[in-house]
């Protein structure tokens, strides 16, 4: 009998978190975003996400250099897309891996 294999539930949603942080922050564009309304959209899909959660994956977005982030006197993070970042949610690069970006699929 083949063993079930099983679904790394906490990887799908990070790297689904991911997407959802980058499409966001594409909409706001050119002026960047705060992280408590990306918290808003995130939790409308994650009803259970975290400011901390949020903050984690934009600095792993960070590290691969697909935002960058600005952190006032307050500790309030500013996120805007770097180039690599509009590219990436423009479709424009190959897809990356730790970010599940949907597929574009023809009508």
């Amino acid at each position: 009998m083949n063993p079930t294999p099983s679904i790394d539930m906490a990887k799908i949603r990070r790297e689904a978190m991911r997407w959802h942080l980058l499409a966001a922050v594409n909409l706001s564009r050119p002026q960047g975003m705060y992280t408590e309304p990306l918290l808003s959209i995130v939790q409308s899909v994650y009803p259970d996400a975290t400011h901390h959660e949020i903050r984690v994956n934009l600095d792993y977005l960070e590290e691969r250099e697909m935002v960058k982030i600005a952190k006032d006197p307050l500790d309030r993070w500013v996120v805007d897309l770097t180039r690599t970042g509009i590219d990436f949610v423009e479709y424009t690069i190959d897809a990356q891996p730790g970010v599940a970006r949907p597929r574009i699929t023809q009508a």
